[in-house]
């Protein structure tokens, strides 16, 4: 615990929130914004004691060029002068933003599966930390069709892989997804829970 206190004592993070802050007018399908998604995203990296600075980093800003591309200071130039590992970092985000070829994005099952199956250990990690808070803020979302696609995107293209990336987060993915479903179809007995 006394590595992981001091690697957070020498983890520079402030210019990094303060980008990230131009997505708090980002409103999410559970009512948040997506300001607080990347900080849960990087509180979910640290509950797991990855100490990794320039994915602690990028979790700050992964969603920057999809969900703030064009507002001011949402550039390369910006993010790589950031710090010395602003190069690093921005790759990394760029590794799991959507792409988007003459103005047509990504089909998501193909972005989760290029991650998934061959993106860096960072960019499964991150996305995997991604999936975790998504899932969790998917209980406050009251969209039935699209709680099942993302579920259903989340067993066909996150969770084969899981496991081989990271066998704790894999572990609260499938509880995640299994609780999520059965928000949406409780059996009788089990409305306890």
């Amino acid at each position: 615990m006394r590595d992981f206190e001091q690697s957070l004592r020498n983890l520079t993070l402030a210019p990094y929130i303060v980008k990230a802050m131009a997505l708090i007018g980002v409103k999410r399908r559970g009512g948040s914004n997506m300001f607080r998604h990347q900080l849960s995203t990087l509180a979910i990296l640290l509950d797991y004691k990855i100490i990794d600075p320039v994915l602690l980093k990028a979790a700050v800003i992964h969603d920057l060029f999809e969900d703030a591309v064009g507002m001011p200071g949402v550039t390369q130039d910006e993010i790589v002068r950031l710090d010395s590992d602003g190069a690093a970092v921005y790759a990394l985000v760029m590794e799991v933003t959507i792409r988007v070829a003459d103005g047509i994005r990504e089909p998501k099952s193909k972005y989760l599966l290029r991650i998934m199956q061959r993106g860096s250990p960072r960019a499964q990690l991150l996305k995997l930390a991604d999936r975790i808070s998504n899932l969790t803020a998917l209980g406050f979302v009251h969209d039935v069709a699209f709680v099942k696609k993302y579920l259903e995107e989340t067993r066909a293209s996150v969770l084969p892989h899981a496991e081989r990336v990271n066998a704790n987060m894999f572990r609260e993915l499938s509880d995640l997804v299994e609780s999520r479903a059965r928000l949406l179809s409780p059996t009788i007995g089990d409305t306890d829970r």
